[in-house]
């Protein structure tokens, strides 16, 4: 097994190479977007120089390339994911647009009363599209909740269940704790209620293989950005046994079959899907994003990725007054904490001033700071190009800012 060579790695990453205030760049805050390499801007920089025209849409030479490189990429996702066919693969802006077409499509079919369970781990995206649902329909929301452990409590989660149950939705992996959840477990259970599943995924691609047969998901959402690849590309999974019976969730070119004023039948899948023109060019780097990430391997990323989380939280936990939120067994590799009583704010900007970056906030997850009892947190997240020295670094530099915060 050939060695992981994290410093070949990074030359493909010319961001890293920069400074921050006189110091090297650290970047820790890939839990919400990861760094691009040179293989993807490339990808991207060729679509512009030698393909750039609307896919789908003419027959001369140009569009056709592009239709073929955005459908190339459309079969490599089916591939990475493992689904059926390449109807079930739609092109999202993001993960947030996948849950977004999913409630007010699928959510169609909700009568008053009716019922959603999500967790009280969920990123903001998968909670207010639903409660949008509900602002034009009676739709009751449940909540799992969540073990001091940042684990769900799955004997609550089947209690939720009734027979106005219509869907359930979860987070795959936190974006704050970390946790990696049960899917293939908590799915198989709201399936043998007969209750389809939403699975967010965005957090999960980057650090581990995903496979939707196997999971038996509904549905499956993830973004590219967090995958080393471009911003503004998401995948929506869905069972075609569901697609085909959901309304389009825009209207406008490329989804249609005919128009008239009369009345308009519809794309077949996944175009019914695609209102408008696409984000070609992205998604045609997207793929070039997927080759990467073969290439280094994904059981190699997280590895990687895992040596660096355990050895880093347990320095952390040398540091007087450290609190780490979420301890999960196998969790990935994001690291939320505080410092005493110190503002995560004030915690994040030290941290800036030597070079470190890392996210601060609530990280559109506020429920769940509610259940936590906290306002936000200070979030390190580390991806394939994270070195053992940049983690000694960012240790090194909370000893060096823990007096500045009062602690001693």
């Amino acid at each position: 097994m050939p060695t992981y060579d994290v410093e070949r790695l990074r030359r493909d990453y010319p961001i890293l190479e920069r400074q921050v205030y006189g110091k090297p760049l650290i970047y820790l805050d890939n839990t919400a977007t990861s760094q691009t390499p040179r293989q993807v801007v490339e990808a991207v920089e060729n679509m512009y120089y030698a393909h750039k025209a609307n896919v789908h849409r003419g027959v001369f030479s140009l569009s056709q390339e592009a239709t073929a490189m955005q459908e190339a990429t459309r079969e490599k996702v089916r591939d990475y994911i493992n689904a059926a066919s390449t109807s079930e693969i739609i092109f999202t802006r993001g993960t947030t647009e996948g849950i977004n077409l999913v409630a007010s499509s699928f959510g169609s079919f909700f009568e008053n009363g009716d019922e959603i369970i999500l967790t009280a781990m969920e990123h903001h995206a998968d909670i207010v599209p639903w409660q949008l649902l509900g602002m034009r329909k009676r739709i009751n929301i449940r909540v799992v909740p969540v073990h001091k452990d940042g684990t769900l409590d799955l004997d609550a989660y089947r209690s939720l269940f009734n027979e106005r149950t219509r869907l359930v939705a979860f987070t795959h992996v936190s974006n704050v704790l970390g946790t990696v959840n049960p899917v293939k477990e908590m799915t198989a259970y709201a399936h043998s209620l007969d209750v389809p599943v939403l699975c967010d995924g965005a957090q999960a691609a980057p650090h581990m293989a995903i496979d939707v047969a196997d999971l038996d998901v509904d549905f499956y959402a993830f973004s590219s950005h967090k995958m080393y690849g471009p911003a503004g590309v998401g995948v929506l999974y869905g069972k075609e046994s569901f697609l085909e019976k959901m309304p389009p969730y825009q209207g406008g070119g490329e989804m249609i079959s005919h128009v008239s004023f009369k009345k308009t039948t519809f794309a077949d899948l996944p175009f019914k899907f695609e209102a408008g023109t696409p984000d070609f060019v992205d998604i045609a780097a997207f793929s070039a994003c997927i080759d990467y990430i073969r290439s280094v391997g994904i059981d190699a990323i997280a590895a990687h990725e895992h040596e660096l989380l355990e050895w880093t939280t347990a320095e952390m936990m040398k540091i007087p007054g450290m609190r780490i939120f979420g301890t999960a067994p196998g969790k990935c590799a994001v690291i939320s904490f505080l410092m005493g009583d110190a503002h995560h704010y004030d915690t994040g900007m030290l941290l800036d001033k030597l070079g470190i970056a890392v996210r601060t906030g609530h990280h559109c997850a506020q429920p769940l700071m509610e259940t936590l009892g906290i306002e936000g947190t200070v979030r390190a997240s580390f991806a394939l190009y994270n070195t053992r020295a940049e983690a000694e670094a960012f240790i090194a530099a909370l000893h060096r800012i823990a007096p500045l915060l009062g602690i001693e």
